[in-house]
């Protein structure tokens, strides 16, 4: 067996209350990390009204989505090599004290490093998680505890921008940081008291020298979007020199790519033309999302004069349009079995959305506005997930995890990007716009902005200074237009190819594209769980059994598996343990015994050989199911993946075909 399958074992015997406890503390620390990618948003025209550099305000966003985005594979391969449950710690740890600096910012260079402190612990805090909770949850309940991390980016995306409005106007926008630290500190210390994970080491490589040149290229790349026609002129040496280096690390990464053993983004990926364009398509999607989540705030507030609170619940109709069509998407997508036409559709729709809103003026109403951030995104939602499904369909298994985090990486990557570029055309334009106004307060010329200062301007004055800071605004929607256009002639090459049937089992958190652990057997193993088991357990048992050639009813196969799982045993002992009926147990012993399938006294019953050729040839069934279900992935030419099939048909359905669950606290079988 591989070292990839054998760091796959089965989860310990917890109780329903220890797997409760601990999945509250790590869903907590996962909301901290996705809070914080958006609840700034809301903030930021209060944040650069106090501490200045409106000019800057891109890498408040910028900083820490970077940091975050390419300290997530590390923390994985950092999580497998020295323990998950202390990489984990010590990811809440970075995050807090970057919360907790972040709040005590006394100026906007010190408030964009500490943000890109907070992401570096931000990075490690959902992808830990995922990987914790297949250590402590068996697979057949891993879907549905994984699928709450889906929700819980969900709940982000709309709670995020309310909750920084409400705390702006209620506290302070220090507050958006502070809040962290109770919360942290809550989940860090059930974390330590309460979780149980085995102190093994599993097999990894990192990749340190590929990491290093794929942040270097990455941040210049940025630095000089953000920085170049704003701080530095095009043609200046800084912006020269940083796009050197972006050339440079990005031809020095393809040769240590291709030699690393673990590479922290496989170059044989983009081999795969499926690939190539859905990472193309998600820097787009990246670039779009950001950059319209980043600067409608400033929208809102200083040109319609809407408080931070009012300006969330205003952004409401762009967070809900993009949750309906991502997850509606994907579940078409499932039962139709196409793809390709939805990301062609989704990138034409964030084009129109993107031209109305760059038509925006200060009088444009709000339900006009509600009306075209609505249509952005719809456009957004029907993109996002499209593109994470297309990959897993396409990728040999052992390139899952890291095929899915690169479509992630590219989305995150072009959100950078978008935010920077974004930021240097408002910066720009705004300045172009005021320098033709006289009467102004010297504030505005620093970038300290605030609606108040707005509504306290002669009247004239007021109506220049709103109608300048809208056209910045708009000509930021109106380049986002043609470059979501460029989406929609990529959408074209995408090819289509037949679903897999793991695809119909991907859960809410690819509509999300939350980051996920490089290690791909514990997603194929939830996705086969979450398949095998959509009939009702008797129908699978009586499937099983047919397939088999064994004439058992579905609850004589049960009790058949749960003997040959526990050895001698009495019906109490197998009732009590999975909150089944003991006098029922004892009738199926009763029947089995009659065709020669078990033998022993009472108190010790066992399997003879004949039961145990049986449910062999049950395992043999339930397996040959299992490896259909992969479609295209096949068993036989990788070692590790046999294992994994072989491990998970020893299950033979653990619940009881009436309905009762097997307690949480039950052991997987051997």
């Amino acid at each position: 067996m591989s070292a990839a399958a054998a760091a796959l074992p089965a989860p310990a015997a917890r109780s329903r209350r220890e797997i409760t406890v601990v999945f509250a503390a790590l869903m907590l620390a996962v909301l901290l990390a996705a809070l914080d990618g958006t609840i700034v948003a809301t903030a930021l025209p209060t944040i650069t009204a106090e501490l200045g550099g409106l000019n800057q305000l891109s890498w408040v966003v910028t900083g820490y989505l970077l940091a975050s985005t390419i300290s997530t594979p590390l923390y994985g391969k950092l999580g497998d090599l020295y323990g998950r449950k202390r990489i984990f710690q010590a990811s809440i740890v970075v995050f807090l004290v970057g919360s907790a600096l972040c709040g005590q910012s006394q100026s906007m260079g010190e408030l964009i490093a500490f943000r890109t402190l907070q992401g570096l612990g931000g990075g490690g805090l959902i992808v830990l998680a995922q990987a914790i909770i297949g250590d402590i949850v068996s697979p057949r309940d891993r879907g549905r505890y994984q699928g709450v991390i889906g929700a819980v980016f969900g709940v982000s995306s709309v709670a995020g921008p309310l909750l920084g409005g409400f705390l702006v106007d209620n506290a302070s926008w220090r507050w958006i940081f502070y809040v962290n630290i109770p919360i942290g500190i809550v989940a860090l210390a059930v974390i330590a008291v309460a979780l149980r994970v085995p102190e093994q080491r599993r097999h990894a490589r990192i990749d340190v020298l590929g990491t290093i040149l794929l942040s270097l290229a990455a941040g210049c790349f940025v630095l000089a979007a953000s920085l170049g026609g704003a701080t530095y002129g095009w043609g200046s040496w800084q912006i020269i020199g940083l796009g050197a280096i972006t050339v440079v690390a990005t031809a020095a990464l393809i040769p240590v790519e291709r030699r690393a053993a673990e590479p922290v983004l496989p170059l044989s990926l983009f081999g795969s033309r499926v690939f190539t364009v859905a990472a193309a398509i998600s820097f787009i999607v990246g670039f779009a999302l950001f950059g319209a989540t980043t600067y409608l705030p400033l929208f809102l507030q200083i040109v319609t004069g809407a408080s931070p609170t009012r300006s969330g619940l205003e952004l409401l109709p762009l967070i809900l349009g993009l949750l309906v069509t991502s997850i509606g998407s994907g579940q078409i997508i499932a039962r139709w079995g196409h793809y390709r036409p939805f990301p062609i559709a989704g990138t034409a729709i964030m084009v129109v959305g993107f031209w109305r809103l760059s038509t925006m003026e200060p009088s444009t109403s709000g339900l006009e506005r509600s009306l075209d951030m609505v249509i952005l995104g719809l456009g957004i939602g029907l993109v996002m997930q499209v593109l994470v499904l297309a990959v897993q369909n396409d990728v040999d298994y052992r390139n899952l995890g890291v095929a899915t985090s690169g479509a992630t990486f590219f989305r995150s990557i072009g959100g950078c990007f978008g935010v920077a570029i974004c930021g240097a055309i408002f910066s720009n334009r705004l300045a172009d716009e005021l320098s033709k106004l006289s009467g102004l307060p010297p504030s505005v010329g620093a970038g300290r902005v605030t609606r108040e200062m707005v509504a306290q301007l002669p009247p004239a004055a007021r109506a220049a200074f709103v109608s300048a800071y809208a056209d910045a605004l708009t000509t930021v929607f109106l380049v986002c237009a043609p470059v979501a256009a460029v989406g929609f002639l990529l959408s074209w090459l995408l090819p289509e190819k037949p679903l897999r049937r793991t695809v119909e089992a991907a859960g809410v958190g690819e509509a999300f594209a939350a980051p996920k652990h490089h290690d791909p057997l514990p997603e194929i193993e939830r996705a086969l769980s979450t398949l095998a088991r959509r009939d009702s357990r008797e129908r699978i048992l009586d499937r099983l059994a047919q397939r088999a050639g064994v004439a058992l009813t579905a609850r004589q196969c049960w009790v058949l598996a749960r003997l040959g799982e526990a050895g001698p045993t009495d019906a109490f002992a197998i009732g009590q343990a999975n909150a089944v009926d003991p006098a029922r147990v004892a009738a199926r012993i009763a029947e089995l015994r009659e065709r020669g399938y078990v033998d022993g006294p009472a108190e010790a019953v066992e399997l003879t050989a004949d039961g145990h050729e049986v449910l062999e040839r049950l395992v043999a069934a339930r397996r040959e199911r299992l490896a259909e279900l992969l479609d295209g992935w096949s068993p036989e030419a990788e070692a590790d993946l046999a294992a994994l099939l072989s491990r998970m048909a020893r299950d033979v359905v653990v619940d009881h075909p009436d309905g009762a669950p097997r307690a949480e606290h039950a052991a997987e079988p051997a």
